[in-house]
């Protein structure tokens, strides 16, 4: 396959690419390219697998109109190497990257800007970016002679390239809609600012309680409060509100959901994330140790009930909405070869509740849950000893991983992606056993953020191979949202299936466990 690195250029600088070998070895000298246009046309050529520093480089050749098959990734491949060294958090910039190949200690790396990190390295130095993409380049592929972590890489990659034109294309958003759900939970718009009317009559309720005014919004003066009637807590979390019997009780539940809405979501948000009928957050590939993605500012992940049917599909047009079925326990299935744990596309839980636990389907949930997050005592527990007695070799498998995090050991994701290193003091035995806890579940959690990444890249591939106008538009662990015309969402919701079992056996290879995904054709996001 054709290789072609590319230096998008800036302001006082022309686009220049340079051709490589599959390798990453030089074929000719870079070639000066009149505009970041003219990508298109050795886009058409061959689909060569476009050799980028990083996402946002891509994000140039989007507002310049073009569109690519295939990339490499230099700084989120830097990332997963820096990781699978043991030293996973350290700077993976393209500066850092260099710095290694020369024998330096790498500096932190520069924060990006909306126009990528800034021409001059930290070390004073003025870098020749095209030239450091294709030496840490190949480089890079020197070191990725593992084919699992080539898929790695490969994956990775692709979702830089889904995420940046999810960033593009946005999630459709209706304000009017958006606007009448808040006003009807929150009462008025303030003009000035402030409460809005059903927050303030819930604090009015909440000091009626208490005789006296207390600001609801300062966990502190809540606790004092509660204090004063003789009514000791430790925190102001819901949970342990609940099991309080006092009348200021239920209005502060009630404010302090609605509060939440009203600051992650409300009008300042709509405001600020929301243009031309669409929300364009910025996702962070590989932003959670696990692999799975962040994103920088807008709570894109975390799309509350409340505002979800302001997500609508276009006048003529569909949301495609898929999500995983019980994603983590068939990935511990497929890892560990205990098939015998998700037999078949049904429910898991429930046929593991019909096998193991007479039918109680949220035991068998408790049980799985507790297998790959690590029980502490009590029913929790006894359930796991019942599960090592059925499913042996599952239960090594993430034992084992637990094992290796108390000794202060690395453990992997199934194509690579490597767990921070033990940190001084975790060798003390309760930060041991926490660290334990979380090795059990990273390497399960890990590896399905890398089902969910390959999972993108066949769909994207798909979609592309086919000519489907289909637009992926959102995305969060191990669900899609697409957009599409009327007329193709029949074919849309094919190709989403058809991703999904093609990513389980890019993962695994042959295998009997399946991934099934419920695509669903709805107008809008409330509907799934």
């Amino acid at each position: 396959m054709v290789r072609i690195a590319l230096d998008p250029g800036s302001a006082d600088r022309p686009p220049r690419v340079q051709r490589l070998r599959d390798d990453g070895s030089v074929v000719v000298p870079p070639e000066v390219l009149p505009s970041l246009g003219h990508v298109a046309d050795l886009e058409r050529d061959g689909s060569p697998r476009w050799v980028l520093a990083r996402p946002r480089a891509y994000r140039r050749l989007i507002d310049a109109g073009v569109s690519v098959a295939r990339a490499h990734d230099v700084e989120l491949t830097e990332g997963l190497l820096v990781g699978a060294d043991g030293h996973f958090g350290e700077p993976h910039g393209l500066a850092a990257a260099v710095a290694r190949l020369e024998g330096r200690v790498p500096e932190p790396d520069p924060p990006l800007d909306d126009d990528g990190p800034p021409t001059l390295f930290p070390s004073g130095r003025v870098g020749d970016e095209l030239a450091d993409v294709v030496r840490v380049h190949a480089a890079q592929l020197r070191r990725t002679t593992d084919p699992r972590m080539r898929l790695l890489v490969a994956a990775e990659s692709a979702g830089g390239l889904v995420a940046e034109e999810m960033r593009a294309d946005g999630l459709p958003w209706r304000t009017d809609v958006h606007d009448a759900l808040l006003t009807e939970a929150l009462g008025a718009r303030p003009v000035l600012g402030g409460r809005p009317p059903t927050l303030a009559a819930l604090a009015a309720e909440v000091d009626a309680a208490f005789g006296r005014h207390v600001n609801v919004d300062s966990p502190a003066e809540v606790l004092r409060a509660f204090g004063r009637v003789g009514v000791e807590l430790e925190t102001t979390r819901s949970w342990e509100l609940k099991n309080v019997d006092h009348p200021a009780v239920a209005p502060l539940l009630a404010y302090k959901e609605l509060a939440r809405l009203h600051t992650a979501h409300g009008w300042a948000w709509l405001r600020t994330w929301v243009r031309d009928g669409r929300f364009h957050p910025e996702y962070v590939v590989g932003g959670v140790v696990s692999g799975r993605w962040a994103t920088r500012g807008g709570g894109a992940l975390q799309i509350p009930k409340p505002v979800r049917a302001a997500v609508r599909a276009d006048p003529g047009w569909k949301l495609v909405v898929a999500d995983a079925s019980q994603l983590e326990p068939r990935v511990l299935a497929a890892l560990s070869g205990d098939h015998a744990l998700a037999p078949g596309d049904d429910d898991l839980y429930a046929a593991l509740a019909a096998r193991e636990f007479d039918g109680d389907r949220a035991t068998a949930k408790l049980a799985l849950l507790s297998a790959m997050y690590g029980a502490g005592a009590g029913r929790a527990a006894q359930l796991m000893g019942r599960l090592r007695k059925r499913f042996p070799a599952a239960m090594a498998y993430v034992d084992d991983a637990a094992r290796a995090g108390e000794e202060g050991r690395l453990v992997r994701s199934h194509l690579g992606r490597t767990c921070p290193p033990a940190r001084p003091g975790q060798e003390e035995p309760a930060a041991a056993r926490a660290r334990g806890r979380f090795t059990r579940n990273f390497v399960v959690q890990a590896t399905a953020a890398e089902w969910a990444l390959i999972l993108l890249a066949e769909l994207r591939s798909s979609l592309r191979t086919t000519g489907n106008p289909a637009r992926l538009v959102f995305f969060q662990h191990d669900e899609v949202v697409l957009h599409v015309p009327v007329d193709a969402a029949a074919d849309t919701a094919a190709a989403v299936l058809t991703a999904a079992s093609t990513a389980g056996r890019r993962l695994f290879g042959p295998t009997p466990v399946s991934f099934p995904m419920q695509p669903r054709i709805v107008d809008g996001y409330d509907e799934h």
